[in-house]
C-alpha cells in the first residue's frame, strides 16, 4: 500500500513539552519552553494597537477577495522604513511581498536562492531548528559553523571564515538581531567586519529578522543589517511580525529582495511569485492589514511602539536580574545580561533538563534553550535555586 511507504516521524519536541506542562498539577511550575512573550502575570495579550486596527477593519473592510500572491503591498511597503531606514527602497533596489509568517518568508528566501542555483547555505549553530528543516526539505546542503563562544559572545572568526570561504553558489544565513536560540548578537564593530567580508568575497547574504524591537529598539535592532546592506549588491531578507506585533497565530511575514539594479527586481519577483503561488497561493490578509493600518496612523504607531517598549523593558529587567544573580551552581548567568531578545541557552545536559522538569516543575527545551519571558519577579528565585541545585 502507498501509505506503507511512509516512515513514522518523531513528534515535535516542543509540542510534547507543551502537553507535559499542561498535565503537571504543580501550581508553581514554570514554562520556559514555548517561544511567546509573556507579561509578569504570565499572559500573552493581544496588543491594544492591534485591537484598535482590527476594529477599524471590522468597520471599514468591504471585501475578503484575493489579493494575489504578493499579498498586501500596503503592509509590505509600510514596514520598509522600519527595516531599511530613510531610503527604504535604496534607490529602487529593494522591494518585497507578503508571506505566511516569518517561516514562509524564510522558506521563500531559501527556495528562491535554490532556484538561483545556490547549493550550500552556511549557518551559525545553534540556530532556530526550522532553518535546518527547511534546508533539508529543499535538498540544500547546510554548512554549520559555531555561532557562539564559550563566554557568551558571538564567534566572529567562525562567521568570517564561512563568508570568506564560501563559493559563488553559496550563501550565509544570519539573524538580524535577538538571535534564536542564543540571544547572542553581533556588535556594531562585528557587523562592520561582516559587511566588509561580504563585499570582498561576493558571498550572498540571507538575513532572518524575526525579533526587531525586542533587543534595544526598532532602529538599534536594524542597524547591523543596514550596515551590511549598504556594502553588498544583493541580499534576501525574511521578516516576521509575529513577535513584535504579537501576531503569532495570524502568521504575518514579508520577504524582501535587494537587487544590484532596480531592473533586477522584476525577474526576482516573477520567480518569487511563482514559488509562492505553488506553495500557498495567496498569503493570509487579516494580520498584515492590521499592521498596515497601525503604521499608517501616527497615534496607533505611537501606541504600538509604547507596547513594544514595555515588552523589551520587561525582558531586559529579567536579564539584568539573572546577571545580578551571578552564578547558579556551575552556570555563569552574567552573560545573559549582555544578550538580547526572548531566548538564551543554558549549558545544561538533557539529563539536567529532565531533572529540572521532574523535580522542580521547570520546563525548557532539551537543548537548554529558555524563554526569558517565562521568568517573573515571583518565580526567578525558584528558578535560580533549582538551577543551582541541579547544575552542580
Amino acid at each position: 500500500m502507498m501509505l506503507d511507504r511512509l516512515s513514522h516521524q518523531a513528534p515535535d519536541a516542543l509540542l510534547a513539552l507543551i502537553r507535559l506542562y499542561a498535565a503537571d498539577p504543580r501550581e508553581d511550575k514554570i514554562d520556559l519552553g514555548v517561544g511567546v512573550y509573556r507579561t509578569e502575570e504570565g499572559a500573552t495579550p493581544v496588543f491594544a494597537a492591534i485591537k484598535a486596527a482590527e476594529q477599524r477593519l471590522v468597520d471599514t473592510q468591504d471585501s475578503k477577495s484575493y489579493l494575489g500572491p504578493e499579498g498586501d503591498m500596503g503592509f509590505v511597503n509600510a514596514l520598509m522604513p522600519y527595516l531599511f531606514g530613510s531610503d527604504p527602497t535604496m534607490g529602487g533596489r529593494i522591494s518585497g511581498m507578503q508571506t505566511p509568517g516569518g517561516t514562509g518568508a524564510v522558506r521563500l528566501a531559501l527556495a528562491l536562492a535554490q532556484k538561483a542555483r545556490v547549493k550550500r547555505v552556511h549557518m551559525g549553530v545553534p540556530s532556530w531548528p526550522n532553518h535546518a528543516q527547511i534546508l533539508a526539505d529543499l535538498g540544500m546542503e547546510l554548512a554549520p559553523f559555531n555561532h557562539a563562544n564559550a563566554d557568551g559572545t558571538a564567534n566572529l572568526d567562525g562567521v568570517l571564515a564561512a563568508i570568506n570561504g564560501a563559493g559563488a553558489d553559496e550563501a550565509v544565513l544570519l539573524h538580524a538581531c535577538c538571535h534564536n536560540p542564543s540571544g547572542i548578537d553581533y556588535t556594531a564593530d562585528q557587523w562592520d567586519a561582516l559587511a566588509e567580508a561580504f563585499a570582498a568575497s561576493g558571498t550572498f547574504p540571507i538575513i532572518d529578522s524575526a525579533y526587531q524591537g525586542l533587543g534595544h529598539g526598532m532602529e538599534e535592532d536594524a542597524a547591523g543589517m543596514r550596515t551590511l546592506l549598504a556594502k553588498v549588491p544583493e541580499a534576501f531578507i525574511a521578516y516576521s511580525c509575529d513577535k513584535n506585533f504579537g501576531q503569532y497565530r495570524d502568521r504575518v511575514g514579508a520577504f524582501y529582495v535587494m537587487a544590484k539594479e532596480p531592473g533586477g527586481l522584476d525577474t526576482a519577483f516573477s520567480n518569487a511569485n511563482a514559488l509562492a503561488r505553488a506553495a500557498w497561493s495567496m498569503p493570509p490578509d487579516h494580520g498584515g492589514a492590521a499592521v498596515r493600518i497601525i503604521l499608517r496612523d501616527p497615534d496607533m504607531t505611537k501606541l504600538w511602539l509604547a507596547e513594544l517598549d514595555t515588552m523589551r523593558a520587561r525582558m531586559r529587567s529579567v536579564r539584568d536580574a539573572l546577571a545580578t544573580a551571578g552564578r547558579a551552581g556551575r552556570i555563569d548567568l552574567t552573560p545573559l545580561g549582555r544578550q538580547n531578545g526572548l531566548f538564551a541557552m543554558l549549558p545544561v545536559s538533557k539529563e539536567e533538563v529532565a531533572t529540572l522538569r521532574e523535580e522542580h516543575g521547570i520546563y525548557m527545551a532539551a537543548s537548554g534553550r529558555i524563554n526569558i519571558a517565562g521568568l517573573t519577579n515571583a518565580n526567578l528565585p525558584k528558578f535560580i535555586a533549582a538551577l543551582a541545585a541541579v547544575a552542580v
